[in-house]
């Protein structure tokens, strides 16, 4: 099915998300939509999939006409649309939410959809069973149901948004091989990202929008440095990293046992100094997670003791622990690190805690007009956080944080960001190592974490490595023992400082 966008306006009150953007996506290709955070590119293919009205323009498909006022109309009409976040229900089955949204009464077949949904797994080899519960999936699983249930509907047309993000390579190799054996198939596949690396390798051809407008169209071979300053306006570098500075504990773990859902991390000792930079890697739940809620005293250990500088928290609170210098920035943004509703003033007055009975309206509109213009965030003191790009909402957390701090753990700092983001929100998170503050983040892109970290403490079912210098690690080595091979060269050990 080709797919045409023509002329397409949208606004969000003085912001022009979309400003006249023309577009042709020929059948049977694999189309990449590029472009920064805040570029445009989500507005459009919420637009083309119904989700969000456009003040203006066209949308053609194979030469027709068509209005879609809604993700039901899309669908009917074959274009089915895969979120950054998949639209699931995580306390259900993968059979009921795989008949979700498709027409046939209030109670279909089910032996006859269960034949259905296994004969679509084993045509991509997706090993999903339909009786296992979504909150049991990775995120690269949530994908492949959500790919099998916009199939069974009828999709001629994909759209991922950003569909790379939190998974692993190996999920990745998977996804894109899905995707190039539909391609051959003769449908047409609208890829949503920011990452250069991924676009180059998988995408037929790309339209690059940069604030809201198409800058050009690209035809392989791609030339990096042209994509990133249709992207940007600009060459971007990325800058060497600084050696870490000597400084002592800053958090000291000794023989701790975690115990999760599914999992057990035991007898770990570790130690996280002042001004450096510590990557937790692993594949998505070996244990990072549950790790680092015990670092910010969210979750307890079973055994074992945790010390802040010399201070026992052991069984403390998160409040015990940010009193005393930690700060935590979830990967979940909005769900758990921001108040959707509340604007950026709001924010600022709730991290700076209330002086009196009464807000100073005035006052927390000047320390929000500081902050925002101190870590360029592009909205204003009154905007909803929920109104941000993902970008500016990563910025936001970061603004909010206070001073001084002796430790602050992020779960995937950049992830969903672009180049510029990513470089931009590093470098203030390396403002605060030159000031004493160890960092500790997880993150599922391996070149990030060996960009970026000092020492590295690899995850893998439950089991923790020692920590391991960066420098001596590859992508290769790391991904590695991320899958399990290289263990018995550590024998029984736990990570150490």
């Amino acid at each position: 099915m080709q797919v045409e966008l023509q002329s397409i306006h949208k606004s969000f009150g003085p912001v022009h998300a979309n400003a006249g953007i023309t577009v042709t996506i020929p059948p049977a290709t694999i189309q990449g939509i590029l472009g920064e955070n805040g570029a445009g590119k989500s507005t459009l293919m919420k637009v083309l999939s119904g989700f969000i009205a456009p003040d203006s323009g066209t949308i053609f498909l194979d030469g027709r006409p068509v209005v879609i006022q809604s993700p039901a109309d899309a669908i009917g009409l074959g274009i089915g649309m895969l979120h950054q976040d998949p639209l699931d229900f995580p306390p259900m089955r993968l059979l009921d939410n795989f008949i979700l949204g498709r027409k046939g009464g209030l109670f279909p077949d089910r032996r006859t959809t269960t034949r259905q949904f296994l004969e679509l797994a084993a045509r991509f080899e997706f090993h999903l069973s339909p009786d296992a519960y979504v909150d049991t999936l990775t995120v690269g699983e949530r994908q492949q149901l959500e790919i099998l249930r916009l199939l069974w509907c009828g999709a001629q047309v994909l759209i991922l948004d950003e569909p790379t993000t939190g998974i692993s390579q190996p999920q990745k190799e998977k996804l894109f091989d899905t995707l190039k054996k539909l391609a051959s198939q003769g449908m047409t596949i609208i890829f949503v990202s920011h990452k250069l690396e991924d676009v180059e390798f998988l995408c037929s051809r790309v339209a690059v929008l940069r604030q809201g407008s198409l800058t050009g169209v690209a035809l392989p071979p791609y030339v990096t440095k042209e994509l990133v300053q249709m992207m940007f306006g600009r060459e971007i570098a990325l800058s060497a990293k600084p050696p870490a500075g000597p400084g002592g504990a800053v958090l000291s773990l000794t023989g701790v046992s975690l115990e999760g859902a599914r999992l057990l991390i035991k007898d770990v000792t570790f130690q996280a100094r002042a001004g450096e930079i510590i990557g937790l890697a692993g594949m998505e739940g070996s244990g990072q997670s549950i790790f680092l809620s015990a670092c910010a005293g969210l979750h307890r250990p079973v055994s074992g003791s945790i010390a802040l500088a010399e201070r026992d928290a052991t069984g403390r609170s998160h409040h015990y622990f940010k009193k005393h210098g930690v700060a935590y920035l979830p990967a979940a943004r909005l769900e758990q690190g921001l108040v959707p509703g509340l604007s950026l003033s709001d924010h600022f007055v709730l991290s700076e805690g209330i002086r009196g009975f009464f807000i100073d309206r005035r006052r927390a509109t000047r320390l929000a007009e500081d902050r925002i213009s101190s870590y360029n965030i592009k909205g204003g003191p009154s905007n909803t956080v929920e109104s941000l790009s993902g970008g500016n909402q990563q910025r936001m957390l970061l603004a909010l944080l206070r001073d001084p701090l002796s430790l602050i753990l992020l779960e995937h700092p950049t992830r969903g960001l672009d180049i510029e983001s990513t470089i931009y929100v590093w470098a203030k998170l390396r403002e605060r190592c030159a000031q004493g503050t160890a960092i500790l983040f997880i993150s599922a892109d391996l070149d990030e974490v060996l960009q970026y970290s000092d020492r590295v403490v690899v995850f893998f079912a439950g089991r923790v490595s020692p920590l391991l210098p960066a420098e001596s690690l590859s992508v290769e080595s790391l991904g590695e023992l991320i899958g399990g091979k290289g263990w018995d060269s550590f024998g029984k050990g736990a990570a150490g400082g």
